[in-house]
C-alpha cells in the first residue's frame, strides 16, 4: 500500500463504534454559512481502529490537553450551550475534566 498522510484543519468530527472497531471521520464546515441555506459540512478523511486503539488515544489525548493547560495555565473550556447540543452535561464534562 502506497504511504498515504494527510495535514488538515478540521472543525468537525463524527466517532462510531461497533464490535469490530472504531472510526473517526473528520469534517470541516464552511467558512460562512447562509442561515437560510446551511450546507452540510465536507469530510475530510476517516480515520479507521481497534477499540483498543481509540481508547488508548483518548486517555493519551486527555493527558495532553491537561498538560497542555497546566503549562500555560489557560483552561480551555466550552460553553453550556454546545455542551448541551453535544448531549453532554456540564457535571459530566467538569467531572471528566477534575480527573486531571
Amino acid at each position: 500500500m502506497p504511504e498515504q498522510s494527510f495535514d488538515v484543519y478540521a472543525d468537525a468530527f463524527i466517532v462510531s463504534v461497533t464490535a469490530w472497531g472504531a472510526n473517526i471521520s473528520f469534517e470541516l464546515h464552511e467558512p460562512h454559512p447562509s442561515p437560510q441555506a446551511p450546507k452540510p459540512s465536507t469530510r475530510l478523511g476517516t480515520v479507521r481502529m481497534s477499540i483498543e486503539h481509540l481508547k488508548t488515544m483518548t486517555y493519551m489525548l486527555k493527558r495532553q490537553v491537561g498538560l497542555a493547560e497546566q503549562n500555560t495555565g489557560v483552561i480551555v473550556d466550552l460553553p453550556t450551550q454546545l455542551l448541551s447540543q453535544l448531549g453532554i452535561a456540564r457535571e459530566d464534562w467538569d467531572a471528566f475534566w477534575a480527573q486531571r
